[in-house]
């Protein structure tokens, strides 16, 4: 592997410089290893936390950091080497097994064609995000290169079924990378499909260009596109945990957008990161000790009608078009009851429970309406990257691990010790390399280092 980072190193440091000393020939040639160090969850492990709540396990103990094998490459695929990763919250629940142990998932997949076979192993890679270099590309591929300086993001299709021509994420064999299939992100090297990969913001370091990918993109369909919200000028958009690793994108889109974000968070902390950002309408929940629910069964209706009515006083007396919801169950509640009338509900995620209840009376006799939003399509995928490219979205990275360290960064997340995004280096022997366009970056440094602790 210390061949292949110090092609990397040569290759960035001069495409800097404005000149090329490395060619993709050179990284063509460059010898693959046999194996390589990556993050897994092992099948015979799955059942290790029976008995366990899910918020109570431990991703320490089942995050493992071992060689494995370099998987075979197939048509239409890449291999990368991964110089930066990203921790999501469906690390978390890979390492808690949790809805399901993920081995379910690759058997799934390993029964849809010999090829797809691969992936059936009694351990998983995983890992969503990546931002790295290509070393190989199998037939069929003629957009990358080997050399190519790109990000990936995590949707893996199979694209044979019209039903996802028109949306990628209505295709019926669409499943998220590194979550529902092998060999992801959190690793040295990664197997994606070619048309996952997109060109690596050039003003970035590796570990910031890996930090928005899954959230970015998710954000992105859930506010901006047609197949979510919809979202346009002056929509008040309340924003879940607006400064974590989803709400944070979210934040900055509506704000990019010319919409109104009213943000959410836990603490007074992360209202400074939410002003920072360029938000003015936050509610610490904490601070405010909202209890939407009395007891595991039942939830408070008066603590809805309190919370909106101090969204009301943020707002001007308006009620909100848009709910952007992740919480679920905790949360679900209020947010159908807190938004206006024809307003919008979209939800993913729902990291505080998938079995959601709420009033039904405060839906249909609102004409409001709840959109399931799903990672994102191919389309929206570039477009949430692009920009960020362009200096218009920042990453918002707060701190960095070693691949070693991905246990603690899994659980930190999951204790949700964390805001924005928290970031993993793979090849990248430390923080700060990869930049490649040092003018812009001069002239966003302050935004990208915002979210810093």
């Amino acid at each position: 592997m210390k061949e292949i980072l110090d092609a990397i190193i040569a290759s960035t440091a001069s495409t800097a410089a404005g000149r090329s000393v490395v060619s993709a020939g050179d990284f063509a040639a460059l010898p693959l290893p046999e194996s390589y160090r990556a993050v897994t969850v092992h099948k015979d492990e799955a059942d290790m936390f029976a008995g366990i709540p899910p918020v109570e396990r431990d991703c320490r103990k089942s995050l493992h950091v071992e060689d494995v094998a370099v998987p075979e490459l197939g048509p239409g695929e890449a291999l990368v080497a991964v110089m930066a990763s990203s921790v999501n919250y469906n690390t978390v629940w890979s390492a808690i097994f949790e809805p399901l142990p993920t081995f379910a998932f690759l058997e799934r997949y390993g029964r849809l064609s010999p090829l797809a076979k691969r992936h059936d192993l009694p351990y998983h890679v995983i890992g969503s995000d990546l931002a790295g270099v290509v070393l190989r590309t199998g037939p069929g591929v003629n957009k990358w290169h080997a050399g190519d300086r790109v990000v990936a993001h995590c949707l893996s299709v199979e694209l044979e079924s019209a039903d996802g021509h028109d949306d990628t994420m209505l295709d019926p064999e669409q499943r998220i990378w590194g979550f529902e299939t092998n060999f992801g992100g959190l690793a040295e090297i990664a197997l994606v499909k070619s048309n996952q990969l997109m060109p690596k913001p050039e003003h970035l370091t590796w570990e910031e260009a890996a930090a928005p990918g899954l959230v970015n993109s998710t954000a992105y369909r859930q506010l901006v596109s047609r197949n979510g919200a919809a979202m346009k000028q002056g929509d008040n958009v309340l924003i879940w945990g607006a400064s974590g690793g989803l709400g944070s994108y979210a934040t900055q889109l509506a704000l990019a957008g010319g919409a109104i974000p009213i943000c959410v968070v836990s603490s007074p902390q992360k209202a400074d990161i939410c002003r920072a950002v360029g938000a003015e309408a936050i509610i610490d929940r904490t601070a405010e000790d909202y209890r939407f629910w009395k007891d595991e069964h039942t939830q408070d209706p008066r603590e809805w009608k309190r919370f909106g009515a101090h969204i009301r006083e943020l707002t001007g007396g308006e009620d909100v078009d848009i709910v952007f919801e992740h919480p679920g169950r905790e949360t679900f509640g209020a947010s159908v009851y807190v938004t206006r009338k024809g307003g919008t509900i979209v939800t993913c995620a729902s990291t505080s429970g998938y079995t959601h209840e709420y009033d039904n009376r405060y839906l249909w006799m609102s004409l409001k309406r709840i959109v399931g939003s799903h990672f994102a399509n191919y389309r929206e995928a570039w477009e949430a990257n692009r920009l960020v490219a362009k200096g218009k979205i920042h990453p918002t990275l707060s701190r960095t691990y070693t691949l070693a360290e991905t246990g603690q960064a899994a659980h930190d997340v999951h204790r949700n010790l964390h805001q924005g995004k928290v970031g993993v280096l793979a090849l990248a022997p430390h923080e700060g390399l990869g930049v490649t366009d040092p003018e812009l970056r001069e002239r966003h440094l302050p935004a990208i280092n915002r979210f810093r602790e």
